[in-house]
């Protein structure tokens, strides 16, 4: 299975394209997210807890911890819910590409997912069609998210301490408010890039790994154990990062 040569699903809607196997997964990655969530909590118990719950509590208080490490901790419980979705969702949706994938062989056009001639004739007059991959390997997906971090601190910031947020513009003099704003909007862009980078990177690799065949068995297991602790490192600095950019935004100590 030569991997490289895969095309993804793409549909056109309203001068938009839809890349479905992003789509897909993303779905598919918080549904997981909430199923987790669900069982976690379904027979809550002081003296008998399932494994479940207490990975749970262990995850919630881990994320606490890592929110109280940017704010002080009277602010960082109301926090702990963003925490959550955030690290979860991103774990999932980086290590949702490893297991399996999902490919059909097109030799005939097909314009609703975007098989065209000239894709087909680059590709030999078939083409495979991959439907099956990690969101987070999407750069759209993870611009959106950082976009959605974006406007969420600087939203936080404008309501919660609006004189202190506008100030941090002007410092420490007034003349680099230009680079304070380039600073500001570099932010997302960081965010965005370096999840995509390191799962984009991933999914070439094991891409490239299975074009060895049987040989390259034992170190795409290998790899993707790796992989694994890659995607819960990205999807930690995804989150404290967030929580770095709110509290900036938001907690303003007094001297």
């Amino acid at each position: 299975m030569k991997k490289a040569m895969h095309l993804f699903p793409v549909l056109e809607i309203g001068g938009l394209s839809i890349d479905l196997s992003s789509f897909i997964a993303i779905i598919v990655s918080g549904l997981a997210v909430l199923i987790l969530g669900r069982l976690a909590v379904r027979n809550l118990s002081v003296t008998n807890p399932s494994k479940m719950q207490n990975f749970m509590e262990w995850a919630v208080e881990f994320v606490h911890n890592t929110v109280a490490s940017t704010m002080p901790l009277s602010k960082a419980k109301a926090y702990i819910s963003l925490g959550m979705t955030l690290i979860m969702f991103i774990f999932v949706a980086n290590l949702l590409g490893l297991p399996f994938g999902i490919v059909t062989d097109h030799h005939y056009p097909n314009e609703a997912i975007g098989v065209t001639q000239h894709a087909l004739d680059e590709h030999g007059g078939h083409a495979e069609v991959a439907w099956w991959k990690s969101p987070t390997a999407d750069i759209s997906v993870t611009a959106g998210l950082a976009l959605i971090v974006f406007a969420l601190t600087h939203y936080l910031g404008l309501r919660l301490n609006s004189k202190h947020y506008l100030k941090h513009y002007f410092e420490p003099f007034w003349f680099f408010f230009p680079l304070n704003v380039i600073k500001e909007l570099s932010k997302p862009l960081t965010l965005a890039l370096r999840l995509y980078a390191n799962i984009f990177a991933g999914e070439v690799l094991i891409a490239t790994i299975l074009m060895m065949g049987v040989v390259g068995i034992p170190l795409l297991a290998v790899w993707q154990g790796f992989s694994i602790f890659v995607g819960a490192i990205q999807a930690f600095l995804f989150t404290i990062l967030t929580m770095v950019y709110i509290a900036q935004a938001t907690v303003h100590e007094e001297h």
